[in-house]
């Protein structure tokens, strides 16, 4: 098992996610909803590879604030230019902005975990937009794409 098992089976998922259009963030996670709902065989394939990763340590190998992470892939040619990361979380992450978007798959891995306050499944969001990731309910399983890589992080301003 394998980062490279993982991409592989990412791959039509990859080659749908670059036909969405990612303004219209509603609009894209029905799409990917209706393409590849959670109880899907291959969304179930993938929800196993993961905890089997994060179980092997091949997965999320970073860890901060309590928040397990990691990138499985750069933007390239062979991810149609979206870097490929997760995170395993039960709490806020970091303030952050999405230039070009970010397509978000959610796995509860604990209780009833909700992802910005959507259940597991698909959360896409367009262009330009701004959030504190948070899991609430339990522990939430994340990988995600981002179109070239792209996000900025917000640094909190430091107390006087």
């Amino acid at each position: 098992m394998s980062e490279q098992l993982l991409l592989d089976r990412l791959q039509p998922i990859i080659e749908f996610c670059r036909t969405l259009d990612l303004r219209d963030g509603a609009a894209a996670e029905r799409a990917l909803s209706q393409r590849f709902p959670v109880s899907s065989p291959l969304l179930q394939e993938l929800r196993a590879l993961c905890a089997k990763g994060v179980a092997e340590g091949w997965l999320c190998t970073r860890e901060g604030g309590g928040t397990r992470f990691g990138r499985v892939a750069k933007p390239s040619p062979a991810t149609h230019e979206f870097s490929v990361d997760t995170v395993l979380m039960s709490g806020p992450g970091i303030d952050h902005v999405h230039p070009e978007g970010e397509i978000d798959l959610g796995f509860t891995t604990k209780g009833d975990a909700r992802f910005d306050g959507k259940p597991e499944g698909w959360v896409v969001y367009p262009p330009g937009s701004r959030h504190v990731p948070t899991v609430t309910g339990g522990e939430m399983f994340l990988l995600y794409l981002l179109p070239q890589g792209k996000v900025e992080w917000i640094t909190p301003a430091k107390k006087a």
